[in-house]
């Protein structure tokens, strides 16, 4: 079993910043690829971003590339996403996951991955 618990959300300003993080424990954290997902109510968790075991791949979904910056440390087993120039549109609720994997083609689909986090709320005001 992986725990994870996100840590970070909150209310900012359109154009501003945010810096979500992910801890985990049980096991090994570094035998896993993490990714960040997103949803709103009533539709469907959204892929953001995903990062390698290794931390070395990354991988972006169009909405966010340029905008977020996925990232993680081993050492203590957290994962972050750095969100700048935030949008209205991004208000949701953010959850990350993590997928038993060590390939480089990260997944984008949240059926791959194993565990999740209870989510935390990032709202954007205009």
């Amino acid at each position: 079993q992986v725990q994870l618990v996100e840590s970070g959300g909150g209310l900012v300003q359109a154009g501003g910043s945010l810096r979500l993080s992910c801890a985990a424990s049980g096991r090994t954290f570094s035998n896993y690829a993490m990714g960040w997902f997103r949803q709103a109510p009533g539709k469907e968790r959204e892929f953001v971003a995903a990062i390698s075991w290794s931390g070395f791949v990354t991988y972006y979904a169009d909405s966010v590339k340029g905008r977020f910056t996925i990232s993680r440390a081993n050492a203590v087993n957290t994962m972050y996403l750095q969100m700048d120039s935030l949008k209205p549109e991004d208000t949701v609720v953010y959850y990350c996951a993590a997928d038993r994997y060590f390939g480089t083609t990260l997944h984008d689909l949240p059926t791959l991955y194993e565990y999740w986090g209870q989510g935390t709320q990032v709202t954007v005001s205009s």
